[in-house]
């Protein structure tokens, strides 16, 4: 059965549970998300959301938190009063400790018997499966239950395939909800109608036609209050495993028969199974691991990796991360994928450059040798679409420049813009699968990743030092020139 929509007619009211309800990542954007779409009225008219935490907060203490605390990440163009005021009517705080299991009755007295029931673990992966068990155990879980998994879901291959077993005593997969906030991206969505709704791009998106893509996801801010989990985790866990792998799953992906999610996804998995699996050979040579240092960033001065608080002393956990990668398939053999992601680099920026084959021959002199043709697609922090091609410079003689044809979407397009998170809590709530990970898509996706990190262990070298505010180590470019390529700010 289908999760009705919240405009059907008598629907079942709706109760959204948030475990981890007073935590980082529900104050930045849960709660703001959820807020958006109350006011675009996109949530269902009998929706009560239900934040779960260790904190002893009554209810009044924590609409104050919120106030505080959630208020200074929303737009405060869409702070309406009577709109707030009905979502704080909303909230419904509980306080649980989600590892004791006679925690979870005050759960069930505060839900409501005929509600339709969402849960968001928004906790440390370490906890999906005991906050499933718990409430299965207490009669929480029903055909209609949905639950939200947040990444990373797993440490390796091993704990994810125990994750998705256990949850899946509970929960049936189309139940279940992994979700990859880059997924719900305006621009990531519109790759799919780049590619597949128009005629122009698709007889050249493959070899040899294309020589190179370029996917990067660039932060330029440090691991910050998240450095216990960070030095746990690291770049390739945190960012490569999950976030750029499903880009290049999308750029690399054929046209699938139909939009449903499992002809989606499945397009999807051919290309996780497709990726050349790395030799310890492969990882020496075709992967870089760095660790930012000291630097300035913005102009401003900022710490190292290991000067940053709470991150142990010798920490060798990567801050970055450059991968050369293969699809062992027709249309993309011979076209190497480069992955980059790291922290203190010197822009936050998200994109995606194809970057189209040299002329076989020229018959301009005077233009550039390599070939200036290149698919731009920005993700953040604008979003935009740039086409780059060469033009003749006005004038006598036959002198070329490259240019560019953009298409910034902000201002192309009407509407308003839904951030990642609202988007992808609308699909839950209506029960649209497209955009969340299967359970196969994961762990191919851990099965591609799993010899790199075992490589890195057998290597047993440190990260390559970089300074906070630059593009990474200088490895990651030489990666980049075996190819005859560079990074698109080095070009």
């Amino acid at each position: 059965m289908s999760p009705p929509s919240p405009d059907t007619p008598g629907a079942d009211p709706l109760d959204l549970v948030i475990f981890g309800g007073a935590g980082d990542l529900s104050i930045r954007k849960l709660l703001p998300a959820l807020y958006m779409a109350h006011l675009h009225d996109n949530l269902p008219a009998d929706t009560r959301i239900v934040p779960v935490g260790r904190q002893p907060f009554s209810r009044d203490e924590f609409l104050k938190m919120v106030a505080d605390k959630v208020v200074p990440f929303i737009d405060p163009d869409t702070l309406d009063t009577a709109a707030w005021q009905a979502f704080l009517a909303r909230l419904h705080y509980v306080q649980l400790d989600a590892t004791q299991a006679d925690g979870y009755a005050a759960l069930a007295d505060a839900l409501r018997k005929n509600s339709d029931r969402v849960y968001y673990l928004a906790t440390a992966p370490s906890l999906f499966t005991d906050i499933c068990a718990h409430l299965s155990a207490a009669g929480l879980v029903d055909a209609r239950s949905r639950v939200v998994l947040e990444k990373p879901l797993g440490h390796d291959l091993a704990s994810a395939r125990a994750i998705n077993e256990q949850v899946g005593q509970h929960f049936d997969e189309s139940r279940i909800f992994r979700i990859d906030h880059y997924l719900g991206k305006e621009t990531v969505q519109n790759l799919m109608v780049l590619r597949f709704g128009n005629t122009i791009f698709e007889p050249l998106w493959r070899g040899p036609a294309i020589r190179s893509v370029q996917i990067t996801v660039a932060e330029s801010v440090g691991v910050g209050s998240r450095a216990g989990f960070y030095d746990d985790t690291g770049a390739l866990r945190d960012m490569l495993q999950n976030h750029l792998l499903q880009l290049l799953c999308i750029v690399a992906m054929e046209p699938p028969v139909s939009l449903d999610p499992d002809a989606v996804r499945d397009e999807k998995l051919k290309v996780l199974r497709s990726l050349r699996p790395m030799s310890p050979a492969d990882v020496a040579r075709d992967t870089v691991r760095g660790q930012y240092g000291p630097g300035a960033v913005a102009g401003e001065r900022v710490a190292g990796y290991l000067q940053e608080d709470r991150v142990p002393e010798g920490s060798d956990t990567e801050t970055f991360v450059a991968v050369k990668a293969h699809i062992n398939n027709w249309r993309w053999a011979n076209v190497p994928f480069f992955l980059r992601t790291g922290k203190r680099m010197a822009e936050r920026v998200s994109e995606i450059v194809i970057e189209f084959a040299d002329l076989p021959f020229t018959l301009f002199p005077d233009a550039p040798r390599k070939s200036v043709n290149r698919l731009l697609i920005r993700l953040q922090p604008e979003e935009h679409v740039q086409l780059q091609m060469m033009a003749k410079v006005p004038g006598s003689g036959m002198r070329l420049q490259p240019v560019s044809l953009d298409l910034d979407l902000q201002s192309a397009l009407s509407g308003r813009r839904a951030e990642a998170y609202e988007r992808l809590l609308i699909d839950v709530i209506r029960g649209r699968l497209t955009h969340f990970m299967r359970r196969d898509e994961l762990e191919a996706a851990w099965s591609w990743v799993e010899p790199i990190i075992e490589g890195w262990q057998a290597l047993n070298e440190r990260p390559k030092s970089y300074a906070a505010g630059t593009w990474g180590p200088a490895a990651s470019s030489a990666l980049m020139a075996r190819e005859g390529s560079t990074w698109l700010e080095e070009s």
